[in-house]
This record gives C-alpha cells, structure tokens and sequence, in this order.
C-alpha cells in the first residue's frame, strides 16, 4: 500500500516515528561514534529496484530506522569531536519537526506569516547575541558556505559601485578590478564562492599567517576602495582569531570592505570572557556563522549578516522597488534560492530555550572542556600545537604515522571521533568541541581511551 492510499495512518506513522526517534536518542551514548564496517556494509539494503506499486509508509519508515539509524555518524552525542560540528539541542529538533509538519515555503510573508515573523524575531537576537549593528540585514542560508556566497555578493557589488559600475545591471565583462584579500588559512568554501562570482578562485592576494593560523596584520596589502579583505574569527584548527580592529581601522580608512567568516568562532561575541578574542568584529560590513555548529541547531542552518541592507536587495532582489524601512525584506530578496525552508525557526528556539546566559554559559564550558582535553593530553605525551584560546585543539604524538595510528584506534574503538589534520606543514588531529551534550566525563572517556591506544600501540 502506497503513501496515496495511507492517509488514514498518519497518526499512527507519526507515532512510530517518534518512537525511533527516541530510541536513536536515548541510545546515541552507547553507539559507536562512527558506525562500525558491518552497519556501513548493511546500507546496500537500501539499494533496491524502484518498485512499481510501492512499498507503505510503515515499511518504509521501518527500513530507514533499521538499516539507516545503525547508518549514521553520533554527532548528536557527547564524543563527536570533528569537523565543528555540534549536536541538535532538544529544543531546536522539536522545532525542526514541527517545521517540517507545517511544510511552509519561507520566501515570502504571505506564504508563510509565521515564518517572516519568527525569522525576523531571530535575525535581531543574532545581532544582540553577537553585539553586532542592530540595523544589519540577517538571513538564514544553508551554512557558511552560502553565507559567504552572499556576503561576496554584496561585496562585489559594493566595491564596484564605489567605481561607479554597476555589476548586477552590467555583469563582469567591462568590470574595473576587484581586488580580494584573504589570509593562507583562509576556508576553502569562502574560495569557492569566488570562482562561482566570477572573481577568481586564483585571482587573491595572500597574506601570511602567524604561529596560530591569524592574518599577519603587518603584511596587509596597501588598500583601496576595490578592495574585499575577508578575514577570520576561530581558525578551524587552532581556533585563533585575526586582528579585527587593526584590519577594520585599515579597511574603514580606505572604503574597502571587511568580511568576517566566523562559522563558529563568532560566537565567541556571546560570552563575556571571550568575547575579546573578536573585539573589532563589529566594525565589518558582513558577517558569517553557523546555527548548525556551536549553536546547535539541526543541519542545515547558516547565518549571513550584512550591514548595508541596500546592497543584499539590490544584488538579490526580484523586484526593482525598494521596500520601505519599515517592512520585512522577503527571505527571496535576501537570499538566492525562492523556495527555501525556514531555517531561522530553529535559531529562534535555540537562542530561546538557552537565553543570554545559557548561550554564554555553552560556549565557556566548552572552552574550558577544551582547555581539560589539552592539558589531559599533555599529561600522555602528546604535543599540542596551538594556543587552546576557544574549543579547538591540533596535537600530534611523535612521528606522522604514529600520531595517525593512534587516531585510528579512537575512532575504530567508537569510543570517540576526531578527524586528521595538517598544520603547518605536519600531521596532526583535531579536536573540536562544540556539542551541547559534551560533558568532563566524555573528555575523560576520551583520554581513557587515547590513553590505552598509546600502550596497544606500544606493545604492537
């Protein structure tokens, strides 16, 4: 029976959803982290023939929990240190679900009243979280990649009409030249949205980095106004951040513009304790971050911050007419895409349930889990390479093979997962913790675990 002729179980599929949804939660602890080879090998089930009649709802959500949940990676639990990658707080999944119930299109208010507002509501707790200008523009795209696809966007077009040439009327072809400055540790996904403006994925000026992966402000280039200097706050290794003030100063004086990529290390800007790390941020004119990283929000969710409202619609807008200050700029003229989810739900209900205490509360406590995890390691023998200012932590323990050998062991143990790394020309693992669920016992388990790969190695 297919899903056409299945209506009257809905209820009831619903039920059984919750059902294996709760079991996958309340066993995520005990899983491996990574599936083992025999689950990832058991995932060839779902490469059947496409039936003609159709197989039920039932059957379907039967196969996907019993073949798929054995599937998956535990991000969501409290030992999954890779990637920056955070778990889904409880109260931003049980946003997600009803999202997804309600099926709404988000690119305009009149599709979707509630999704305009509750964005709306959550764009301005951003900028309050974050202490950036009140007045930006927010949008909630699909990550940080996207996120900087847009922020470029209105870069370009900035930094062209400052020459007195419009891009999005006139395209590249005549274009004055635009000059794009970005450190050696730059993220490879802020790259890529060059090659896709039309800019050039080679056409950048490098500036060197320092022992922690920071621009070296001394080495700027001389700006101008064609100039777009991207910088970074929370390297993905070491967590460092660039000199804000000191480019902004530099930037601001010219007419350049200042984009900061800060996937998860702008959130820094919410804690009291470490918001120096990203004094100056305020002083950019477009910003990105992630819910789906140390917020926690469910994948996928990022977040693109512009100052110059103007320069998002008239780059992305699909009407000519500018909407008064007073109104909503649809989701349509903020972003690329028409149809879209709306993802900002899910940040209203994060930033909700944790408040302004609880949000600084998660991210100081995993700064100082990451300060435990790396003096722990230091007590085994490993080296740690960088300075553990935020929740990252790059080590090595002696030779390249040796360090990987015993990275393997965690994560064949499924005790915990970290991923390789190279910093500064020499491997490495990196230890990113950003899920809410992470507690001192996981730290422990994890260097319970390293501990005894150490001595199996050994003894090998």
């Amino acid at each position: 029976m297919n899903d056409t002729s299945d209506t009257h179980m809905n209820e009831g599929l619903l039920s059984r959803t919750l059902q294996y949804a709760l079991k996958y939660q309340n066993s995520v602890m005990e899983r491996p982290v990574f599936p083992r080879p025999e689950d990832i090998m058991a995932l060839d089930g779902f490469r059947e023939e496409w039936p003609d009649a159709g197989y039920s709802a039932i059957s379907t959500l039967d196969l996907l929990h019993d073949l798929g949940s054995k599937g998956t990676v535990a991000t969501t639990g409290g030992r999954y240190f890779g990637f920056v990658t955070g778990g889904s707080l409880p109260s931003a999944m049980a946003a997600d679900w009803l999202l997804t119930a309600w099926d709404q299109c988000a690119s305009l208010p009149v599709l979707s009243p509630v999704s305009a507002v509750i964005e709306d509501v959550a764009g301005g707790w951003v900028l309050e979280a974050l202490d950036l200008p009140r007045d930006s523009m927010v949008a909630f795209p699909t990550g940080a990649s996207y996120g900087n696809l847009i922020a470029l966007t209105a870069a370009r077009r900035a930094q062209l009409l400052a020459q007195g040439y419009d891009v999005d009327a006139e395209g590249l072809r005549n274009s004055p030249p635009i000059r794009v400055i970005v450190s050696e540790e730059t993220h490879a996904t802020l790259i890529k949205g060059l090659g896709v403006l039309g800019l050039g994925r080679n056409c950048v000026e490098i500036v060197p980095t320092d022992d922690q992966g920071c621009m070296s402000f001394k080495n700027l280039p001389t700006l101008d106004q064609s100039c777009i200097v991207c910088a970074q706050a929370g390297n993905v290794n070491s967590g460092g951040f660039d000199d804000f003030s000191a480019i902004a100063e530099a930037t601001n004086t010219v007419g350049a513009w200042l984009h900061i990529d800060g996937a998860f290390g702008l959130w820094a800007r919410a804690s009291g304790i470490h918001s120096y790390l990203a004094e100056g941020a305020q002083r950019a004119q477009s910003w990105v971050t992630d819910g789906h990283k140390w917020l926690n929000t469910p994948y996928d969710c990022g977040i693109v911050i512009i100052k110059d409202r103007a320069m998002v619609h008239d780059s992305l807008g699909m009407s000519t007419a500018y909407l008064p200050e007073d109104k909503l700029i649809p989701a349509k003229d903020r972003l690329i895409e028409l149809s879209r989810r709306a993802r900002g739900v899910t940040v209203w209900a994060a930033l909700r349930s944790l408040g302004r205490s609880g949000l600084a509360d998660l991210i100081e406590r995993h700064c100082q889990l990451a300060k435990m995890m790396a003096e722990g390691l230091e007590k085994l023998g490993f080296c740690v390479h960088n300075k553990v200012v935020l929740n990252q932590i790059v080590a090595s323990y002696g030779s390249e093979a040796r360090t990987e050998a015993i990275r393997s062991h965690l994560v064949d143990g499924g005790i915990a997962w970290c991923g390789p790394t190279q910093w500064k020309g020499h491997a490495a693992f990196r230890i990113s913790i950003s899920g809410w669920a992470t507690t001192a016992l996981d730290v422990q388990k994890t260097l319970e675990a390293l501990a005894k790969a150490i001595k199996e190695i050994d003894k090998a």
